[in-house]
């Protein structure tokens, strides 16, 4: 009974933190708040898909945005309780990834993209 509970929102969480980027982005928002500018300068993604990966995020309350009416525009994000909550679990990922995804592996995975 429980398990009918719980698996429509662990599939759903497996969902959102499995979305491409969406780990890397949360990564870099754990190291504090950043402009767009930065964590587009940062990470190895479109600045439209950065966008929309930003905007999914604050829609579903993990992600906030601060404006800054500034000239120009200023514009910082960074993670709400929700967002900050997801710290142990994305660091756990990487010490487990550090433990067993070998560099072979990560440089394979490359290659096969590009073919």
């Amino acid at each position: 009974m429980m398990e009918e509970i719980l698996c429509p929102r662990f599939e759903k969480a497996m969902g959102l933190l499995s979305t491409r980027w969406v780990g890397l982005i949360l990564f870099e928002l754990l190291k504090g708040t950043k402009r767009f500018s930065e964590m587009e300068a940062d990470l190895p993604i479109s600045g439209r898909l950065l966008s929309d990966r930003l905007k999914m995020l604050e829609k579903e309350g993990i992600v906030e945005r601060k404006i800054y009416s500034e000239f120009p525009v200023r514009i910082e994000y960074s993670l709400s309780d929700k967002g900050r909550a997801l710290e142990p679990v994305i660091r756990e990922i990487q010490s487990w990834a550090d433990k067993h995804v070998t560099k072979e592996e990560v440089e394979a995975e490359q290659a096969d993209k590009v073919k």
